[in-house]
């Protein structure tokens, strides 16, 4: 027994056992402190488990932007589509108010001129090439539309249909010279020729020619057709802006400003008929 307390097992056994209390001790006095191997393990692995945390972090915040986009993009897209609905519906409705005025305005001239036949249109193209500011309207034959029919406005006399195609038509104005017309001074029932002038037609005037010398017109009077031929009574041309006397005749004769404004026409109304249409042929036709 007493080698056995001065061999090397012995040694090592007492060692061990020391090792192992002041381990307990340390332990006692550290209370919840980790164990050596825990914490060695913890600093190794530390690196790696922050880049995991944050390449985890980044692919949540990547998933919630996604989403968050996703749901921003689908948010969008239904504004935008009631945006456009939004706006079908002004469109139609600012549609459906100027066919109502337009056809309110033409109604005064259906019920004095029960005999007059309709077809409304719409100018589609202005011809820039046309000085006297001819126009293509949306009907053509297979709305009835024929050449030489009446085009007016609310406001008065335009002209006619000069070329006819299968949906679509040409208008000429009575700027142009290729059309002539008979005419009256309302107040003074004065009667004369309208006709489109090259000259005039920069200054969109036309020029009531064929006036009696003795006449009593007057700046400011209006004119309207007088019935002849392929125009009805009654249509307001313009008015008169200027009084001259023509050199080649003992005749007289008249600027007129029409009252339509060829430069802004929107919604226009062909008279395909009326009582009487008759079959004096507009100047230049042969």
């Amino acid at each position: 027994m007493r080698f056995f307390f001065r061999s090397r097992q012995f040694r090592i056994i007492i060692t061990v056992f020391l090792v192992v209390l002041i381990l307990s001790l340390s332990f006692a006095f550290a209370g919840s402190r980790m164990s050596p191997l825990t914490d060695a393990a913890a600093i190794i692995t530390a690196p790696f488990r922050n880049a995991y945390t944050a390449v985890e972090n980044e692919v949540k915040d990547f998933i919630t932007a996604y989403k968050g986009g996703n749901d921003l993009m689908v948010k969008n897209a239904e504004l935008t589509s009631e945006l456009n609905d939004l706006r079908q519906k002004v469109s139609e409705y600012d549609k459906a108010k100027s066919e109502n005025e337009f056809y309110k305005n033409y109604l005064g001239i259906k019920e004095e001129n029960p005999d007059f036949e309709f077809t409304p249109a719409t100018v589609i193209s202005h011809d820039s090439l046309d000085r006297f500011f001819g126009f293509t309207i949306n009907k053509g034959s297979a709305s009835g539309v024929k050449v030489r029919d009446i085009v007016i406005s609310d406001a008065g006399l335009i002209g006619m249909v000069s070329e006819v195609g299968t949906t679509t038509s040409k208008v000429t104005t009575i700027l142009s010279p290729q059309i002539t017309l008979g005419a009256l001074d309302t107040r003074t029932n004065d009667s004369g020729i309208v006709s489109g002038d090259t000259q005039l037609s920069d200054d969109r005037l036309c020029r009531f020619s064929n006036i009696s010398r003795s006449s009593n017109i007057a700046i400011g009077d209006y004119v309207s057709t007088s019935g002849e031929g392929i125009f009805p009574d009654g249509i307001l041309i313009g008015s008169i802006s200027n009084i001259g006397s023509d050199k080649y005749n003992a005749s007289i004769y008249a600027d007129i400003t029409p009252f339509v404004d060829f430069s802004d026409l929107r919604n226009v109304m062909i008279i395909t008929n009326f009582d009487g249409k008759g079959g004096i042929e507009p100047s230049g036709d042969k």
